[in-house]
C-alpha cells in the first residue's frame, strides 16, 4: 500500500463487492456503491496499484470435481535450520494438494490444508510426498467432516 493512502468506506464497500464477485463489470461495482463510470474504475486500478487487490480467481466446488476429503496436518520439523525451513516450504510449495500452510506457534510447526479425493489418495500423498521429506519429523492429521463456514472474503 501506498504510505500517504489509506483506503476510505466506498473502497472498502468496493474490496467487499469484488470480493463476492470478482467478474461484476466495473458499472455494476459503480451502480452499487453509488460511483460513476470513471471514479470507480480508478478506485479499483489504485486498489490494484497498491497491492489491496492482488488477484482475481474462479472458486470451484471441490465436490463436483471430486476432491471429497479435507485433511487437516500438523507438521514438525526435524530442525529450525534455515536450510530446513526453506526446503520445506520449497516442497509444499509445489504440491498442489495443498492449499494452505501455516506457520504457527505451539508444539508443531506448520499447520496444512490438503484436499485430495478420497482417504486412499491422502495415504499417497502422505507416504509419497510429505513423509518423505528428510525435514518432516513427524505429522498428526485430521479429517473435515463437513465444512461449517467457508469464505475467501476478509472483513474489509
Amino acid at each position: 500500500m501506498e504510505k500517504n493512502w489509506s483506503i476510505d468506506e466506498t473502497d472498502r464497500r468496493i474490496l467487499r463487492l469484488l470480493q463476492r464477485d470478482s467478474g461484476l463489470s466495473v458499472q455494476a461495482v459503480a451502480d452499487t456503491v453509488g460511483l460513476s463510470l470513471s471514479p470507480c474504475w480508478r478506485r479499483i486500478k489504485r486498489l490494484r496499484e497498491a497491492g489491496a487487490i492482488t488477484g482475481q480467481v474462479t472458486l470451484v466446488d471441490p465436490k463436483a470435481v471430486g476432491i471429497a476429503l479435507t485433511a487437516l496436518a500438523n507438521v514438525s520439523l526435524s530442525d529450525h535450520q534455515d536450510a530446513t525451513v526453506a526446503a520445506f516450504e520449497r516442497a509444499v510449495e509445489s504440491w498442489p494438494e495443498v492449499l494452505e500452510v501455516h506457520a504457527v506457534t505451539g508444539d508443531r510447526d506448520y499447520f496444512l490444508r490438503i484436499a485430495v479425493p478420497d482417504m486412499e489418495a491422502y495415504e499417497r500423498f502422505l507416504s509419497a510426498k510429505l513423509l518423505k521429506e528428510p525435514c518432516v519429523a513427524s505429522v498428526t492429521s485430521r479429517f473435515s467432516l463437513r465444512r461449517v463456514k467457508y469464505t475467501t472474503a476478509l472483513p474489509v
